[in-house]
């Protein structure tokens, strides 16, 4: 019994070995017997009207076995790509939702649009015949920021969605909050941009696909967060082919970020390409590809104002958005800037009346979805922002303003005036936890050195909340979702013993296979090395909707404790009959049923055996075999959340931001494994860095190109850009979830942003420096700070 590695410990990750000796099986690695490749010709331009696509001469090199365009698509009646989660305005109609086609039909509209595709015995044949492709374009007039694309005489995307607006969104109390204004002692304001910003996951995106001429059945093999979910979407409503003719596979997956959550057109237009070359076909995207097709996030501009008494109590809250949908909805795109952003702009506050405002908005950009942190980053970075602006213009200390308006332990369950409802949450002891951490005592000295030495130093705080798990289902419906919010487990007991569990998430980096064997052999008294977690393959795992929300062990973590739990109880049966006793005289412990008060007792492998007809078992009574299942549906999402405190230097010569200390102290409940947690907590807290201060997507605002897009323009964090962090927990349990778990993989993401640009605006602040939008770029802190030397020097 002594590889039981159950709750609290941290164990090294099990599938990390076959990572590290380089045995991972990713969909790159896949090889079918006379397999094609695939290259995509992706538009050129912003904004055009395809004129022509001539590929007679692609068509007559060597090797090439198809060229196909949007006229192929549209003559075989596909569907085009579906938005899986839509809104409804203001005014209760639904959204805009224009066609997505999977090649481009008639005109493009952001550079990287699929315009065709190019199969070919090899991959150079195929990239040969695709620069032999010739296509005849219109260029038109591009917009690319959400204030251009919404103002008068601005270029068109779509004939019927006037003014590129895709809806116009609401949620609040619109006449509370403007009451409270009216009584309101101070109001502080701000604008800011949530900038644009691209995953880059370490593996790029690939697929291969195959048709079965016998079975009529397809297979892709896919690098998918929810491989269910896309097999859905594209069989029922792009391919139009029954669903139970659809394999979809996603091995291991390296690293997605959101990136991967979604029904991408290149998976569609291989499936049916391969069907209609009667061959396999493989496509893996380069990482310049990667940047103009995967899905970006953010791109928010936001007006804000809060609304305080005297004595600087929160009052109201009103937020105005436009959200950057790029050149079509993606699956979950619409939701993310609204949905799952304003019901978290209460924060952790007891802001009693908010109202928010959204306008999703189309331009000639890559299409916008979710990407770690999905909604909530933005919400908080508006939240924290406005906090630490109208503590300045009252004099109240940042720390104090917080204090005084924060919700108190005793205060769970806490409705807020957005939806949720807060099942519990302690943010002023993580607050706490975190300033004795940091040292926030000694900061005044640590500026002063920094001071003498030329530089200026300065403390961010952020605390914050998030809601993940993604749930419930009846909360999901109401606003506008396509199906339920609930996962899936099976858990099946070889008459060996060893255990197979079946799961519908799935894991690419999160070390699932480590966490959920975890919980099993918590459960069951089984070491973990007779665990064997499989995920990812729709003709194995029974309906799930996969990774993304941090969800996986709260939601998918639940789902297996009950399967287990039903593992139990049916071994409570068996176990009872073998010991002729009643089975509420049985207990399960330490990998035993035993009669309570004696020492008659069946070890779980004899129950399993029994279970199988290897010795008396009920035949009468039971099904033989051991295999349970189990779905969960949550009551409520799960609510992690902290405090991170940052401290940073900047050098005024060239503008260069030195993160020096990073402190977070997070709720997350119960922690299943410190290692993974810490882990999580880590590379959240790096790409929040990456977003305050290095990352930036850009556009040119005429003609639609990327200007960005590469290593060289699109600046990602470094592991010398970080400091040694300090991570901790101060947890309180969520109350409906197996052991009181929450969501981890995000948390570092939605905290980090405000914490380090509360910082950068402490360290300006002598400057009269109020606001610096992301990224803090050394060029962008260098002309602020010079900029206001001058007008200083100028005024005096």
């Amino acid at each position: 019994m002594s590889n039981i590695i159950g709750i609290g410990a941290a164990p090294r990750r099990k599938e990390d070995f076959r990572f590290l000796t380089g045995r991972g099986n990713y969909v790159a690695d896949v090889k079918r017997a006379d397999m094609t490749f695939g290259v995509f010709i992706r538009s050129q331009h912003g904004h055009a009207v395809i004129r022509s696509i001539d590929k007679v001469a692609a068509l007559a090199l060597p090797g090439v076995q198809a060229v196909l365009t949007g006229e192929d698509v549209a003559a075989d009646g596909l569907g085009s790509l579906p938005c899986g989660w839509g809104i409804h305005g203001s005014d209760g109609l639904p959204m805009k939702e224009p066609a997505f086609p999977m090649l481009a039909q008639g005109k493009v509209r952001f550079v990287g649009d699929m315009v065709a595709f190019v199969i070919a015995d090899t991959l150079e044949e195929a990239r040969a015949a695709a620069e032999a492709v010739v296509i005849d374009y219109d260029v038109l007039p591009s917009v690319v920021g959400v204030l251009e694309a919404v103002r008068p005489g601005a270029p068109q995307l779509f004939e019927d969605v006037p003014n590129n607006l895709c809806c116009d969104w609401e949620l609040g109390d619109k006449i509370a909050v403007a009451t409270a204004f009216k009584k309101a002692a101070h109001v502080a304001r701000l604008s800011l941009v949530n900038n644009r910003l691209i995953g880059n996951p370490m593996e790029p995106r690939a697929a291969i696909a195959e048709y079965n001429r016998g079975t009529q059945h397809y297979t892709l093999w896919t690098t998918s967060q929810f491989p269910h979910v896309v097999r859905f979407l594209m069989a029922n409503l792009v391919l139009k082919i029954p669903e139970q003719k659809m394999r979809v596979v996603a091995p291991d997956v390296g690293g997605g970020f959101g990136v991967k959550q979604f029904h991408y057109g290149e998976e569609a237009v291989i499936t049916w390409a391969a069907g209609k070359v009667r061959r396999p076909i493989k496509w893996v995207a380069d990482r310049a590809e990667g940047f103009v097709s995967d899905r970006h996030g953010r791109d928010h501009v936001t007006e804000a104002e809060l609304a305080l008494d005297e004595n600087g109590k929160f009052l109201a809250m009103k937020v105005n958005t436009l959200a950057n949908m790029g050149g079509y909805l993606s699956t979950f795109g619409p939701n993310i800037p609204t949905n799952l952003y304003a019901p978290l702009l209460g924060g952790v506050y007891t802001t009693p009346a908010i109202y928010c405002n959204v306008k999703v908005v189309f331009t000639n950009t890559v299409p916008v979805d979710a990407y770690r942190g999905a909604g909530r980053p933005e919400a908080t970075f508006v939240v924290e922002r406005l906090v630490d602006v109208a503590a300045a213009e009252m004099g109240i200390d940042r720390v104090e303003i917080r204090r005084r308006n924060i919700i108190a332990k005793e205060a769970y369950p806490y409705q807020t005036p957005m939806l949720l409802e807060y099942d519990s949450g302690d943010p002023m002891g993580c607050l706490e936890g975190a300033l004795a951490a940091a040292d926030v005592t000694g900061f005044a000295a640590r500026k002063a050195a920094s001071e003498r030495e030329g530089k200026f130093r300065g403390l961010g705080y952020s605390t914050y909340v998030e809601a993940c798990g993604l749930a419930p289902s009846r909360f999901a419906g109401r606003l506008g979702a396509r199906g339920g919010l609930y996962e899936s487990a099976t858990v099946r007991v070889h008459p060996s013993g060893q255990v197979t569990v079946l799961i519908g998430t799935h894991n690419h980096g999160q070390g699932h296979e480590t966490t959920f064997a975890q919980i099993v052999s918590e459960k069951l008294s089984i070491p973990t090395d007779k665990i064997e977690i499989v995920f990812g393959d729709t003709d194995k795992v029974q309906f799930g909707l996969g990774t993304y929300g941090s969800r996986s062990l709260a939601v998918g973590g639940t789902a297996l404790v009950k399967a287990t739990d039903k593992i139990i109880a049916k071994g409570t049966k068996i176990a009872a009959h073998m010991l002729e006793a009643g089975e509420g005289d049985i207990v399960f412990e330490n990998g035993a049923f035993t009669v309570q008060g004696t020492d008659r007792s069946k070890s779980f492998g004899d129950v399993v055996g029994a279970a199988y007809g290897l010795v008396n078992f009920p035949v009468d009574v039971l099904e033989p075999g051991m295999e349970e299942k189990a779905f969960y549906d949550p009551v409520n999402f799960t609510f992690p959340g902290g405090a991170h405190i940052a401290e940073v230097e900047i050098d005024p010569e060239c503008g260069s931001v030195d993160l020096v200390s990073y402190v977070a102290v997070d709720d997350i409940g119960t922690v299943i494994n410190p290692m993974i947690v810490g882990g999580q907590l880590h590379g959240g807290i790096a790409q929040g860095v990456g977003q305050a201060l290095f990352e930036n997507c850009v556009y040119d605002e005429t003609s639609g190109q990327m200007l960005s897009a590469s290593f060289m323009d699109y600046c990602m964090p470094r592991a010398d850009n970080l400091p040694n962090m300090q991570i901790a927990t101060h947890s309180t349990l969520c109350t409906h979830t197996s052991y009181g778990v929450k969501g981890c993989g995000e948390v570092g993401t939605i905290g980090s942003p405000a914490t380090v640009i509360n910082a950068v605006v402490d360290a300006l602040a002598h400057l009269g420096v109020s606001h610096v939008d992301m990224p803090a770029t050394p060029s962008r802190i260098w002309r602020i700070i010079h900029n206001r030397a001058n007008r200083l020097r100028a005024a005096e």
